[in-house]
């Protein structure tokens, strides 16, 4: 058994349980696709597709896909047939919805019809889910296509694709794929009915209490409907959505990321915290917003893992992880919360240092204890003079007054002893 032979090996290699489920798996989920999709999908370490077109001839041999048409491209378009339909719906778990069956339609001469609705931008989609699990963003049971994101008023957003890759760090992505057709403004518009589902409330939310965690950042959305259907971001705002360029000119992708940009900044640029000083942003009710082009991606040898996308509102190429996350956000808020409160500080310190009592004895400044105790005791005497000085003087206060006492008692001693003395002469006689 040979993974992924050489040209020149002459072992036949057979196709593996593994890799048949493998490609029901993926069919079931995204309903068509070419060998190279597949290829670059489920096993993008084996040097070429071959090892994929011969499990689908294998499986085709069981009776569980069949080729739909052939592309422009002259790549085979591969679907399943009921059969295959039905083994995949045994392989996928429970909660994943499985793609529509693709059935085989015959013309009055009993002849198959040729296949339709495949377009450009259905091939898009399959390639970006592609490109990016073959990455290690997730396997194909991390994909779901066209989810329905219903809206009050009766709209219906759907998400060409939303992908969970909690081990690639990112847990939630919703992607949007763009041949560079729709006009710009149809672009934002998803953008803003993306924003408003995300701000919907949850069955059973308290709207009062919602209003009031948001002003407690990531808070609020334990109130959103979202929160309920999609896992945490680990990052403030909303889920990401991720629009996937193809198509036309370098030039014109561009161009039409720049208008997205400009035009979408309500709702992806977050608010400026207060204070002076603060930078950050914060990013809690806003949506995260990536971009890339499947053009970029294939050039890059790390493909969708390396420096291929770009966070709307900043200038550089990033690997996805880094354009999602938010080194301008609640992180540097709370740095430069701390930094401002640490200035406080040294200036509170300095002015309260500049109005130290100085004493006019000794010209020393008074200390925290001595400062204390004369502005809780306003009408102590000497509260001009600091602690020892203080000190001193009562010392001498207490030394002057046992002297003045001394010398009153010699001196009252004194006067006693001479008014005792005798007289002489004249003294009276017995």
């Amino acid at each position: 058994m040979f993974d992924n032979p050489s040209v020149s090996t002459p072992q036949a290699w057979k196709p593996t349980g593994r890799r048949r489920k493998e490609v029901l798996t993926a069919l079931g989920i995204f309903q068509r696709a070419t060998a190279d999709q597949l290829w670059r999908m489920l096993r993008p370490g084996d040097r070429h597709d071959r090892i994929t077109r011969d499990t689908l001839n294998a499986l085709k041999g069981s009776g569980l896909v069949r080729v739909e048409t052939r592309l422009e491209s002259g790549h085979q378009l591969w679907v399943l047939t009921e059969r295959g339909h039905k083994e995949a719906r045994l392989l996928l778990p429970k909660h994943m919805r499985i793609s529509a069956l693709r059935k085989l339609e015959y013309d009055d001469d009993g002849r198959p019809k040729e296949a339709d609705g495949y377009d450009e931008h259905a091939a898009a989609v399959t390639s970006t889910a592609a490109v990016l699990t073959g990455a290690g963003f997730g396997t194909p049971l991390s994909w779901q296509t066209e989810i329905a994101h219903k809206l009050p008023y009766g709209y219906t957003q759907y998400a060409d694709l939303t992908m969970r890759a909690p081990d690639a760090g990112v847990p939630v992505m919703l992607l949007e794929v763009d041949r560079v057709t729709e006009p710009v403004d149809d672009l934002v518009a998803k953008l803003r009915r993306y924003t408003e589902w995300f701000e919907l409330l949850a069955p059973k939310a308290d709207p009062v209490k919602e209003k009031a965690a948001r002003r407690q950042g990531a808070a609020v959305h334990d109130f959103r409907l979202w929160s309920r259907i999609y896992p945490p971001t680990g990052r403030e705002g909303y889920p990401p959505i991720a629009f996937v360029f193809t198509g036309k000119t370098a030039a014109q992708r561009e161009s039409r990321m720049l208008r997205l940009e400009e035009a979408g900044r309500p709702f992806l640029a977050g608010e400026p915290y207060p204070g002076a000083g603060i930078t950050a942003r914060d990013f809690n009710r806003s949506v995260p917003v990536v971009v890339t082009e499947l053009e970029r991606i294939t050039a890059d040898p790390l493909g969708a893992g390396g420096a291929v996308w770009r966070r709307l509102g900043r200038p550089d190429w990033q690997t996805l992880t880094d354009a999602l996350d938010n080194p301008d956000g609640d992180r540097l808020h709370e740095m430069e919360r701390q930094e401002a409160w640490r200035r406080q500080a040294e200036q509170e310190a300095a002015e309260r240092e500049a109005r130290r009592p100085v004493c006019p004895r000794c010209g020393q400044k008074f200390t925290d204890d001595r400062w204390n105790f004369v502005r809780q005791h306003p009408t102590q005497d000497n509260r001009e003079l600091c602690g020892p000085c203080l000190n001193d003087h009562i010392e001498r206060a207490q030394a002057e007054r046992l002297a003045r006492r001394q010398a009153e008692e010699e001196a009252a001693a004194r006067a006693v002893a001479a008014a005792n003395r005798p007289r002489g002469v004249f003294r009276r006689r017995r």
